[in-house]
């Protein structure tokens, strides 16, 4: 499964899943930062990659958006807010035991996941 982390995760994440040979971006290493969550959402789609955030319920009313609109869609990773936003290591792991879980098959279109903490 490939990631696409959204600007509210620090790009610091997506260079530790990297050193674990998980292929991750950062919406901040790609110059997608003050974009619109709409557009996040497509660039992940448009790139087959599991988005990832913070912001739950923005991204699950999007998604129910791209379902009903036909638009592509590879699926939302949502990291709970009790793992803290500046625990970069603590969260790429829930990634990658998330990851490891998932390695053989990638979400669902349209599946919301939320990460275990």
């Amino acid at each position: 499964m490939k990631y696409y982390l959204d600007e509210d995760l620090s790009p610091k994440i997506a260079e530790i899943l990297r050193k674990h040979h998980i292929d991750a971006v950062s919406a901040h290493e790609v110059g997608m930062i003050e974009v619109d969550d709409r557009e996040q959402l497509e660039r992940a789609a448009s790139e087959k990659r599991c988005f990832i955030t913070r912001n739950r319920n923005d991204y699950i009313r999007l998604t129910v958006q791209f379902f009903n609109e036909h638009r592509p869609h590879a699926g939302v990773l949502i990291i709970p807010h009790t793992l803290p936003g500046d625990k970069f290591s603590l969260i790429a792991r829930a990634i990658i035991k998330h990851h490891s879980k998932h390695s053989r098959s990638k979400l669902e279109p349209y599946a919301i996941d939320f990460l275990e903490s």
